[in-house]
């Protein structure tokens, strides 16, 4: 780790391992005294094996419980089981990709979903969690809330965790994040050194003020998390950043076909984004494409699938957006 990275993940990383560790007097003593509204958003796409129990206990910790989060909302994207029905049934709000700023039409991928659940939520702090999580990780929304709470500097706050990895049956304690140590992490050292402190780059858990986060662009699919990062980065600079230990993040895992997709996707987002800082230089053609080869038996099979940069403008330029919260603020 750089110098730089390692004062700063020394200064803006937290432990939040635990529920043991967190002060939640302190956490609502906080909100109540900011005027802050809270809001926990799942995007999901054919998630019914996990989402139902994660809402389930999100609700019944942080709004029966404890009165932390104001708002639990689950974005649909596109799943053809039943996401949307159990994910209710467990007492989220539930709403479709398609039904949020139809004049703006739909596209496929995570960093739609974010975008949209941003542009129907209404808490001034958004907490942003993956419904595939595993195990008890109720501890996730508070660790998560606790630097913006504490500390009006901070913007965005991102959790780092081990990552199991399960292949055949065989578990691997820190086996995951493939996409990150071998994509991600390498482009982030070597162009924006300054966020070689993060551990987790790319992880779906992450908190945000949401005058913040409605100023930058959301990649549409996979990239999502890293351009949030360099988003945000040059928005507020580094100090505007933290970071949580949340303990431990098991999850469903990916094929490494579609590995090496979302790694693409990664790499076409860090990569026009160093484009767009350079002097003369401009966005990567948007008609990029993946090659990958499996073998069917007889030979190699190529299959090529779109990985190029598609992104969502800022929601604070969206006409929409800006009545919404103009007439909420009225």
């Amino acid at each position: 780790m750089r110098p730089d990275a390692r004062a700063w993940f020394q200064h803006r990383t937290t432990s939040a391992t635990s529920l043991a560790e967190i002060d939640l007097d302190a956490l609502l003593r906080a909100k109540r005294r900011g005027g802050h509204r809270v809001s926990v958003v799942l995007p999901a796409r054919n998630e019914e094996a996990t989402v139902g129990r994660l809402v389930a206990d999100l609700r019944e910790r942080w709004m029966r419980r404890v009165p932390l989060v104001d708002e639990l909302l689950v974005v649909d994207s596109d799943s053809t089981d039943a996401t949307a029905a159990l994910a209710r049934a467990a007492g989220a709000d539930v709403v479709a990709t398609t039904d949020v700023l139809p004049a703006h039409g739909t596209r496929p991928g995570k960093g739609e979903a974010l975008w949209k659940a941003l542009a129907v939520t209404t808490g001034d702090l958004v907490v942003f969690l993956d419904a595939d999580l595993i195990g008890d990780v109720a501890h996730y929304v508070p660790g998560l809330l606790g630097p913006l709470l504490d500390d009006p500097q901070v913007l965005y706050v991102k959790g780092c965790y081990t990552r199991p990895l399960e292949v055949g049956g065989n578990v691997q304690p820190t086996g995951g994040g493939r996409v990150t140590e071998l994509t991600a992490r390498p482009l982030l050292n070597a162009l924006w050194p300054e966020l070689a402190g993060f551990v987790q780059p790319l992880g779906g858990e992450y908190a945000g003020r949401r005058s913040a986060l409605e100023l930058v662009p959301f990649v549409s699919a996979y990239g999502v998390e890293v351009g949030l990062l360099i988003d945000l980065l040059h928005l507020g600079g580094l100090s505007s950043l933290a970071q949580v230990d949340l303990g431990q993040r098991r999850h469903t895992s990916q094929s490494q076909e579609a590995l090496g997709e979302m790694a693409g996707q990664v790499v076409s987002t860090v990569l026009a984004r160093a484009e767009c800082g350079r002097p003369g230089h401009h966005r990567l053609d948007t008609s990029g494409l993946l090659t990958q080869f499996r073998h069917d038996g007889t030979g190699f099979v190529p299959r090529s699938s779109a990985v190029a940069v598609d992104e969502r403008p800022p929601l604070a330029t969206v006409g929409e957006y800006c009545m919404r919260q103009a007439g909420m603020v009225g």
